[in-house]
């Protein structure tokens, strides 16, 4: 096993909680196992009790390996349990009680503990201070830390309406103040939910984890009546089968390892999705995502960073590239908004200045009046950026004339879905800046991965054809559906899904929630508000719709994993038979040796062999349970030889060496 899985503090409870499982209440939710459990139970009596007193040592052995076998599978659940509860105890350690600051509808301030507020209360939290809660931010824009959630360090503006007003519970205001309603009583806040889901007190079986267990049940039944008309069909033969030898054949044909390793499976495949910053709300959503073909994905926020930001600085045909860039740089240097941060970006990747910038002036802040932001210098001139009907009207106050080109310009602009944003000295217009809502960098590279992987996109955005059509080409996704309202949305995963397609839906604002509601994978940006949030089905803490590319991987991991250990536990009882049948038949039937291949020593160590072997190949495949099969992109026909042949073929070798050995070393100790 790996080191991370070995870790003390995971494997000491671990043990504990393997003997608590063996509660007959709690191994019958896992049937086979509870067979075993029967048939220890059943041995362990003949043991004590035997008619033949010689027989006892060898009872004894076969209820101990039994035991062995039980507590094993116990511990490959465990420890899949136990790396959720030690996830789960992370985040208890971010859930703090906090005091917090409760404004009544007066605005009086009152100090409160955070389990005090409930749903609808509103909280003033300023810079330094603690989120005490889940929220909507009502009033107010400032940075938050939300490493502690998402691991990630750079802070997010936070700000009222949009989809960026949506604020967690024990993250932390850097910088400003924020007035916040809080949207969860105590109890009910994501965090709790995200400790809930990763400790997996609420995972359900999923439907292809239910099928899988009814397949194993009937292969249990199937042999369990073998094995219970084997003594009136070896009577004939004047064979005599002791109840233990018997309860031996059955736990050696039933798929022991399959089943002693389902639950861990199904549980590791949470728990990766979490490594990668992703809570999933349950199991089938992981499965589900392994099954994905079409990834409809909402435009802004989720695709787009969702601020308009600089892309093109244009300056006017009478203008040198030179003047734009150092006066939108003066225009902006103090200008503390996404917009004018991207401008002052733009120019630092793409132009060196080499004039000093004027450092003598002062800030003019936006305003909605004005629409315009800028600087007036200490020489008297006065630096104006803004809309382009207001910094004409700036000029025109000037003196200044409008050139015929700044018009051209703004309305080529506004045809590709940008906003246009005309720099000014006094009377002088100097160009125009393109504000556009930019694509996220590496989308190309992953739709096309998804591309690869045999998934749609489909791209859904509210702008008009002109701009979506640019946007689908520059991010690469497969098809767009422009001027797309939210129950169109709902529509088109409809109509996929009536295709026999399963659809993943990834989104962050509210208009997104009943898509997220409706597609089978429903995958949250944590940006996102609660709304979404509660629709969907997963939550990325990182807030990168790509990450849909590790979940698809994990679910394929997933299903791989289920059918190689099915494929591995069945074909391991063509080795079980060559070595208990011959033991059980040969006395009586000598001719029966010629299937003894593996020339085992005596019945009795070819019984135990096959019994030990049974045991111990269980804790061996925790590991690849645990981090699951690697996924390639192959078809399903390629997938499958590839099944068959390393762990079919694995399955059928593995045992015959490994028995062979263990009777060996019985050999040598008896």
């Amino acid at each position: 096993m790996n080191r991370s899985m070995m870790k003390k503090s995971l494997v000491v409870p671990a043990i504990k909680d393997s003997f608590l499982k063996l509660n007959p209440l709690k191994m019958v939710k896992n049937p086979i196992m509870f067979v075993v459990e029967t048939g220890f139970i059943i041995t362990l009596f003949y043991t004590f009790f035997s008619p033949d007193p010689s027989l006892r040592p060898f009872h004894l052995a076969v209820a101990v390996i039994l035991l062995v076998t039980i507590l094993f599978a116990n511990f490959a659940e465990s420890i899949a349990e136990g790396r959720g509860k030690a996830q789960a105890d992370e985040l208890k350690k971010t859930k703090k009680e906090v005091k917090a600051t409760r404004l009544d509808s007066a605005g009086k301030k009152t100090v409160v503990y955070s389990h005090e507020l409930r749903k609808g209360d509103v909280v003033f939290v300023e810079q330094g201070e603690l989120i005490p809660g889940d929220g909507e931010v009502i009033e107010g824009i400032a940075s938050v830390d939300e490493s502690a959630i998402t691991g990630e360090s750079a802070p997010v503006l936070k700000e009222s309406g949009g989809d960026f007003g949506s604020v967690t519970g024990g993250t932390k205001v850097i910088s400003d103040h924020l007035i916040i309603k809080i949207t969860n009583n105590p109890g009910e806040s994501f965090l709790d939910h995200m400790i809930s889901m990763v400790e997996g007190a609420k995972r359900q079986k999923t439907p292809n984890e239910i099928a899988l267990n009814t397949v194993l049940i009937s292969l249990t039944l199937i042999f369990l009546l073998v094995v219970v008309t084997m003594p009136f069909i070896t009577g004939y033969v004047g064979v005599d089968i002791s109840v233990p030898v018997l309860i031996a054949l059955l736990v050696c044909l039933i798929p022991t390892t399959i089943g002693g390793l389902l639950s861990a499976i199904g549980i590791a495949g949470m728990d990766r999705v979490t490594q990668f910053n992703v809570i999933a709300m349950s199991g089938k959503a992981v499965e589900a995502a392994g099954d994905i073909n079409t990834m409809v994905l909402d435009k802004t926020g989720t695709i787009t960073f969702g601020n308009r930001m600089a892309s093109e600085l244009i300056p006017l045909s009478n203008r040198k590239k030179a003047d734009i860039y150092y006066w939108s740089k003066v225009a902006s240097k103090d200008d503390d908004t996404p917009e004018g941060r991207s401008i002052i970006t733009l120019i630092d990747n793409e132009e060196a200045l080499e004039q000093q910038l004027y450092e003598n002036g002062e800030f003019i802040a936006f305003k909605a009046e004005t629409r315009m932001s800028g600087v007036d210098l200490a020489d008297g001139r006065k630096v104006r950026k803004g809309a382009v009907d207001a910094v004409k009207d700036f000029a025109k106050q000037h003196g200044g004339t409008i050139p015929d080109e700044l018009e051209q310009i703004a309305v080529g602009i506004a045809e590709q879905g940008g906003t246009p944003l005309a720099v000014a000295v006094d009377q002088n217009i100097i160009g125009v800046i393109h504000l556009k809502d930019t694509v996220k960098p590496g989308m190309k590279e992953k739709f096309a991965e998804l591309r690869r992987m045999g998934i749609k996109t489909i791209m859904c955005t509210g702008d008009n054809p002109v701009t979506a059509r640019t946007i689908a080409g520059e991010a690469g996704v497969d098809e767009f559906v422009a001027e797309c309202k939210p129950e169109d949305k709902i529509k088109l995963i409809q109509k996929e899904q009536s295709e026999g397609k399963l659809v993943a839906m990834t989104g962050d604002g509210t208009n997104d929630a009943p898509a997220l509601a409706q597609a089978d994978v429903g995958l949250v940006m944590n940006s996102g508000t609660s709304a979404a949030k509660e629709a969907g089905n997963m939550v990325d803490l990182d807030s990168d719709p790509s990450k849909i590319i590790q979940v698809v991987t994990i679910g394929k991991q997933l299903l791989m994993t289920r059918g190689a250990l099915t494929t591995f536990s069945i074909a391991n009882d063509i080795a079980k038979y060559f070595a208990i049948i011959p033991a059980i038949f040969m006395l009586a039937v000598p001719q029966l040796d010629v299937l003894n291949i593996m020339k085992l020593g005596t019945p009795d160590s070819a019984i135990l062999s096959a019994l030990i072997f049974n045991a111990i190949i269980i804790p061996l495949l925790i590991p690849l349970a645990m981090k699951g099969v690697a996924y390639k992109a192959l078809s399903s026909s390629k997938l499958l030889r590839r099944n068959l042949l390393i762990y079919g073929a694995g399955g059928v070798i593995t045992p015959f060496i490994g028995i062979k050995l263990i009777d060996m070393l019985l050999q040598f100790i008896s």
